[in-house]
């Protein structure tokens, strides 16, 4: 299972965290600062970070900040009780993923937890091959002989999710979740607009096509 940072210099939040982490199967380690979370990532194989702002010694800002020079994909989660707009803008463009205030639930840190590792093995994947179409995810492009499609981003990282597992059923919730984000607040009727797009613009294509699954969601299957 993955190993999870917690960086807090509270041990009460820590304790917490670890807790719930712990009890969905994940591998907990804890960092009092920045300075001894940075030092337990040099030597430790760490799959995600949750990490406070305020610690001493060395900051969330200035530990997200180094983590991020020499690794930009290690899934990165700020829980903190700074919660002003500027902060988490500034949290954003130092290179989390996400953000979440104190006092937070500790089922919703772990539903994020799980969908930031979900997003990055994503990301960790390059190409699919369905049939004699590739997708790219480097490119973003979709190819078939010499013939490139190129799609925008939520309809590309749909179509790559589903592509991922053919044969798997996804709700729209899941896949809102893990394309959209957990605090996408619109309609997740939307999924059936962008799995209409994917049709329409591949239906010339007989390499995969996306079923619609009554009552549950979508799949997509690969012909033989």
């Amino acid at each position: 299972m993955p190993t999870i940072l917690v960086a807090d210099d509270d041990a009460n939040i820590r304790e917490l965290v670890c807790l719930f982490l712990r009890k969905d199967g994940f591998t907990t380690m804890e960092a009092g600062d920045g300075k001894e979370a940075l030092a337990i990532y040099g030597s430790t194989p760490i799959d995600l970070v949750v990490l406070d702002i305020m610690m001493p010694t060395m900051d969330g800002w200035t530990l997200c900040k180094e983590l991020r020079k020499t690794n930009t994909d290690l899934p990165l989660l700020m829980l903190t009780a700074r919660g002003e707009t500027w902060e988490k803008v500034k949290g954003f463009e130092l290179g989390t993923d996400d953000y979440l205030t104190k006092p937070f639930d500790p089922l919703e840190l772990t539903v994020r937890v799980k969908a930031l590792l979900k997003r990055y093995r994503i990301g960790h994947s390059q190409t699919i091959q369905l049939g004699q179409v590739t997708l790219d995810r480097q490119t973003y492009k979709i190819m078939r002989g010499k013939d490139v499609v190129s799609l925008p981003l939520k309809e590309f990282e749909l179509l790559y999710k589903l592509a991922e597992t053919p044969g798997q059923v996804y709700t729209r919730e899941q896949l809102i979740d893990q394309i959209w984000g957990i605090d996408y607040t619109g309609d997740n009727r939307t999924i059936d607009v962008h799995i209409k797009r994917l049709r329409e613009r591949f239906n010339t294509i007989t390499d995969f096509h996306i079923d619609t699954i009554r009552g549950l969601g979508y799949r997509l299957e690969v012909e033989e």
